[in-house]
């Protein structure tokens, strides 16, 4: 397995767009209010980018755990409780059904309602507040803000790297939103992260190996669902035979499937893409890959 693949290929993903999107952030912080991440709710982890950490840490922040519906609902009420203790707000969110988005401005309203009480006594009741929307690519940005604002005023796509600059969007809730970049750090000090970024898609698939990203979701699989991935591709106890490799698995997928070569080798190439396309889908099921523990690895 080429495990260095991924974490070579991570590295470098862009990084002069990355240097100006963390200075577009700092430039940026001191106009807005509160800052919103969104995170992949099946990696919450390996999604929360530690620069922007760093960037908004003097601002009240929101954390939207967004695709809930993809994630395993008993992991993610454990991760709903490791952020009540660290002190952070939360919100489950699905921004392509609209699930949780109504809750949102009932909840930045509640985080800010000692600000916002000053605005008042100030005569400034009517002032919008401004929320900096800050995460990974493909996490959900733009998405969110064309739910907030009622209609497409950001150019959305199932894919990383859309949004190039920052603009300023009103949504007429009393709340004007600043979108920006997807920003990746430059370097993954645990190659997992790494990893998890490249199986959920927030590193663009066309850097990337897909039977290398297909076999590390495979052992991802083996541990935490693999009745999941027996069940959709009908491998039996493959799925937790030891004996057999991550790459033999996905033979075994390919072979469910029926992509087969001519000679009867199977089409690992096809089945690593299927595999990982079910996976983003929730075709296999509601997965979660994390779990809050110290490492936020599972």
């Amino acid at each position: 397995m080429k495990d260095d693949n991924i974490q070579r290929n991570s590295i470098n993903w862009f990084p002069g767009h990355m240097a100006k999107t963390r200075r577009l952030l700092k430039e940026s912080i001191p106009l807005v209010d509160i800052v919103i991440e969104i995170l992949d709710a099946r990696i919450p982890f390996s999604s929360h980018n530690p620069e922007i950490e760093k960037i908004a840490a003097a601002k009240p922040k929101l954390l939207l755990l967004n695709k809930e519906s993809l994630a395993d609902p008993s992991v993610s009420g454990a991760w709903s409780d490791y952020y009540s203790r660290l002190g952070y707000c939360c919100l489950f969110t699905d921004l392509m059904t609209g699930k949780g988005v109504r809750e949102i401005p009932v909840k930045i309203k509640e985080i800010l309602s000692d600000k916002l009480s000053r605005y008042k006594e100030k005569g400034m009741g009517g002032r919008p507040v401004k929320a900096m929307v800050v995460g990974i690519p493909n996490s959900g940005k733009s998405t969110f803000i064309n739910r907030m604002a009622g209609f497409s005023k950001t150019k959305t796509e199932n894919r990383p790297g859309v949004t190039r600059d920052k603009q300023w969007i009103p949504t007429g809730k009393g709340l004007d939103l600043l979108d920006t970049p997807g920003v990746l750090w430059p370097k993954f000090e645990n190659s997992v992260v790494g990893e998890n970024l490249a199986i959920t898609g927030a590193i663009k698939d066309d850097i990337l190996d897909a039977e290398n990203i297909a076999c590390i979701l495979i052992s991802r699989l083996r541990n935490t669902a693999p009745e999941k991935l027996s069940e959709r591709y009908r491998l039996g106890d493959s799925a937790t035979d030891r004996r057999l490799s991550d790459f033999e698995l996905l033979e075994a997928v390919g072979k469910s499937r029926g992509f087969l070569l001519s000679g009867g080798s199977v089409n690992t190439e096809r089945a690593a893409q299927t595999l990982i396309d079910e996976f983003r889908s929730g075709k296999i099921g509601r997965i979660t890959l994390e779990l809050p523990t110290g490492s936020g690895q599972q």
